[in-house]
């Protein structure tokens, strides 16, 4: 029994993807579609919270529609800023300026 515990944890241990410290230089095409799509689908949940906080009346939902709406947008620049760094920066940098 134990035998086939340590033989699944090392199974299990081969099977991991190696963890990296920093994110590599290049990525691969399958990447680059998943970075896509996480945000396309933060920007439409951001579209959609947005146009239907709009439309509703009730001002408790609608502030929590505001949130919502406010949490994928943060989400968005927050990928965009893994995507690159150095412009994040920059707008970082302009809006503390503006603040």
């Amino acid at each position: 029994m134990q035998q086939q515990n340590q033989n699944q944890n090392q199974m299990q241990n081969q099977q991991q993807q190696p963890v990296y410290q920093n994110p590599p230089q290049v990525i691969t095409g399958k990447d680059l579609n998943y970075v896509r799509d996480m945000l396309s689908w933060n920007l439409l949940g951001m579209k959609k919270a947005h146009f239907m906080a709009s439309q509703c009346q009730d001002p408790e939902v609608k502030m929590t529609l505001e949130k919502v709406c406010r949490m994928h947008e943060s989400h968005y620049q927050k990928i965009i800023g893994h995507i690159s760094p150095q412009q994040s920066a920059m707008n970082q940098t302009q809006s503390n300026l503006q603040s």
